[in-house]
């Protein structure tokens, strides 16, 4: 089956913000998801399925339905095990899977179900797949996501955390890999997510309508030239969508390799400190996120710049407000207050010398 034309990432105006915190979690997706807000009409489902189509075609086990990697064997669901474990692997190609969640979806959908008769009269474990299974090392999309029942929530972030999917009925266990990034967009004004799992979705962007004439012009221009002739307009932006897919593709390979220093942690630490966020969730999604920036513009090391962007999608959702105020994230705000405690802590963390700060050995997070 032919798949429909996308709308390339590329063209779309406008929206830095969230097209970064896209990019972002394509080429580290344990960082943990986006949560974009806003009012209709502003682009959020179609960057999140331009997203889709940018991300290079994986290699997966060719009998595999939950589309194991063939080269990391820990990660294998309960079936691969058993029937490659210590044989040869035939290998196939797929696209990157993007998967669409219903915002009507139950429990049972989206973890996929056992059947408990056949495991007792057969001693057979027959696991019938889920959302989540579909959604392995692709792309999970909830539009709406603050109309979905919080227990469905709860479960899709526990499994973008863990990278796993784990389905038990009456003392009979399935596994089997569950790593995708997760995008949910909602419209406030149809009511917001409890704080709780606001908090675990590890960026969040607000975004509105652009009030510039040049550019709503452009979003016109281009939105009747797709119109007219999607498969023209996709070739006509296919040179900056292969530069940007090889530019994700070479940095999810070297994400984990990027280097940060104590002074760097330090100053993570200021930042979020300063702003009284609750929990550590943030200072760990900062420092991922600064890691896969670096990694974009082919750095080794993470800089300032890395930081302050990656606190710019990870800090909006986190802050306490003050009544009747927005809680934006100003960047020159945390420019300001990064200066701050670097100045204090000498360019360096109190504990360490002025060399030993700005040096690292490699830090890894294996995937």
């Amino acid at each position: 089956m032919t798949r429909p034309v996308v709308f390339p990432f590329t063209a779309i105006v406008g929206q830095e913000r969230m097209k970064r915190a896209l990019v972002l979690n394509a080429v580290n997706p344990q960082i943990g998801g986006v949560l974009i807000r806003g009012e209709r009409g502003t682009a959020k489902s179609t960057a999140a399925r331009a997203l889709a189509a940018l991300l290079p075609d994986i290699e997966v086990i060719a009998d595999c339905r939950f589309g194991c990697d063939p080269r990391r064997r820990n990660t294998w669901c309960d079936e691969c095990r058993v029937r490659h474990g210590n044989g040869d692997i035939p290998i196939d190609t797929r696209r990157t899977p993007f998967v669409d969640l219903p915002v009507s979806a139950t429990e049972d959908r989206v973890v996929g179900t056992l059947d408990i008769e056949k495991a007792i009269q057969r001693g057979e474990k027959h696991f019938e797949t889920g959302v989540l299974a579909s959604a392995n090392r692709g792309l999970l999309y909830v539009d709406e996501v603050n109309l979905l029942d919080d227990h469905v929530v709860d479960l899709l972030l526990d499994s973008a955390a863990m990278g796993i999917n784990v389905v038990e009925r009456e003392g009979i266990s399935f596994s089997h890999p569950a790593r995708f990034i997760l995008v949910g967009t909602m419209n406030p004004e149809e009511g917001d997510l409890r704080p709780q799992l606001l908090d675990r979705f590890a960026f969040s962007v607000q975004i509105s309508g652009l009030l510039d004439t040049r550019q709503r012009v452009e979003i016109m221009e281009r939105r009747i030239a797709y119109e007219l002739d999607p498969e023209g307009f996709r070739d006509e932006w296919g040179n900056a969508e292969k530069r940007l897919s090889d530019q994700i593709q070479h940095a999810w390979e070297v994400v984990n390799d990027v280097e940060y220093s104590r002074r760097d942690l330090a100053s993570i630490a200021h930042l979020t400190g300063s702003m009284k966020v609750d929990g550590h969730r943030a200072d760990l999604v900062i420092l991922r996120g600064a890691q896969a920036h670096a990694a974009l513009q082919g750095r080794q090391h993470i800089a300032d710049e890395d930081v302050l962007l990656a606190a710019e999608l990870a800090l909006p959702h986190r802050i306490k407000a003050r009544p009747f105020a927005d809680s934006a994230v100003d960047f020159f705000d945390l420019e300001e207050r990064l200066e701050r405690a670097q100045s204090e802590s000498g360019n360096g963390d109190p504990g360490d010398t002025a060399e030993q700060a700005e040096t690292s050995p490699v830090k890894k997070n294996r995937r």
